[in-house]
């Protein structure tokens, strides 16, 4: 029945997950299902747990391995479930031993294996030969959190920062472009933060700038998200020069409110976020701004959310993930005065019809503009700025193509 991956979340767990499937084939696993979770939303968790149920009806025979951030932090919530045959954590997910001892009956394997993440002080890189389902291919660089957002589980789940020394990415993205891939994608749990513990403390933007020089023949290079108040100067001097950095970030803004950002327990405030937001722009007209953002924070009142939907239109954003407010036991926020369900829901909606009308904002700018475009899968591609264009099936997926863009879906561009 072969190897079945079912991934939750973020870019980071697509990587590790492409690394679980090459040590489980090495490790001649069968008839196995691999659920990857997420634990940043109650919601996350409850999908993760649904989609087990589902999948051991439909595979009976299989045996159902959970791990991820939700499995690191609830473990027990998991091996509670009949339809799971093994809970494993976030530092042993990746590692071929792990694989190597599931598959062997008379290796006596423990059903359930978390150990205490925060006690993990290195990064080894998961080195995928490829990335058979994207076009795109995913480097981790960095994982786990220093930070410690009031809403935040995840530093449970993934531990205290660690980074990958430069040489072992650049050599990481060198064998993947070898393999065929055209962009590369650095993912980590708090990217700004790369570096702080390897020696000599390099930044993003040293890294970035070694990926470019020391890979020439990869076309593209994105980062998955940034915190704005932490770009260093060699970074922000890479977005403004370097043309295969792509013109799109990714930021952890999450409110647009100094109150609720100062409950949040994070480091930047509605200036700090509009002032990057402009400096950027002028530095790289054509950049795309994407932002996480949380609907209904615990104390919320309407006047603070309307500051977060405002936030929208002065930052120019694009493209808008938005959270509603989930408690998660355990932190700081799930003890603050709570804002109702309900208005949770209405604000979610509010702020979700905002970013539909910033993005049709955004689709409509380029009507008429002409942009190279790297064909994905599925007869779609995306512009620099990491827009989706309808392309159609007559293009080979990974190869670029220079197009002018004729109408817009409101969802996407056409050619």
């Amino acid at each position: 029945m072969g190897i079945e991956l079912v991934t939750f979340g973020c870019r980071l767990n697509v990587v590790e997950s492409e690394a679980m499937k090459v040590a489980a084939e090495a490790a001649g696993q069968d008839d196995l299902i691999i659920i990857n979770t997420c634990a940043v939303t109650s919601e996350a968790v409850r999908q993760a747990r649904q989609t087990i149920r589902r999948l051991k009806r439909e595979r009976p025979t299989a045996n159902i391995v959970v791990t991820g951030c939700a499995a690191q932090i609830e473990p027990e919530r998991f091996a509670a479930m009949a339809e799971v045959s093994s809970v494993i954590g976030n530092e042993s997910k990746t590692k071929p031993e792990t694989w190597a001892a599931l598959a062997d009956p008379a290796h006596g394997y423990e059903r359930v294996r978390v150990s205490d993440i925060m006690t993990v002080k290195e990064l080894t890189p998961h080195l995928v030969g490829a990335f058979e389902s994207h076009t795109r291919s995913f480097v981790e660089i960095q994982n786990g959190c220093d930070h410690r957002c009031t809403f935040c589980i995840i530093p449970y789940g993934r531990g205290n920062s660690r980074s990958v020394p430069m040489g072992a990415v650049t050599e990481q993205i060198a064998k993947l472009v070898d393999a065929g891939h055209k962009e590369a994608v650095l993912t980590g749990v708090d990217l700004t933060s790369y570096g702080a513990d390897l020696p000599g403390a390099p930044k993003l933007g040293a890294l970035v700038n070694a990926i470019l020089r020391h890979v020439p023949d990869l076309k593209r290079l994105r980062l998955s998200s940034i915190d704005s108040v932490e770009a260093d100067e060699d970074l922000i001097d890479a977005i403004a020069t370097e043309q295969r950095l792509m013109p799109h970030l990714h930021l952890s803004l999450q409110s647009g409110d100094d109150l609720i950002l100062k409950r949040m327990k994070r480091r930047h405030s509605r200036a700090d976020a509009i002032r990057f937001c402009e400096d950027i722009r002028k530095l790289r007209p054509n950049i795309a701004f994407g932002a996480d953002i949380i609907a209904g924070f615990p104390t919320e009142t309407e006047e603070m959310f309307q500051h977060s939907l405002d936030l929208v239109d002065e930052c120019g954003l694009a493209f808008l993930h938005v959270f509603p407010y989930s408690p998660r036991p355990g932190t700081p926020a799930a003890k603050m005065p709570q804002v109702k369900g309900d208005v949770i829901k209405e604000r979610a909606r509010r702020l979700r019809e905002k970013g539909e009308v910033a993005l049709r904002q955004h689709l409509e700018k380029l009507v008429g503009t002409e942009q190279d475009i790297l064909v994905e899968r599925g007869g779609i591609g995306r512009t620099p700025c990491f827009t989706p264009v309808r392309v159609g099936d007559g293009f080979e997926a990974g190869t670029f193509i220079r197009a002018g863009i004729r109408s817009t879906t409101n969802k996407d561009l056409e050619l």
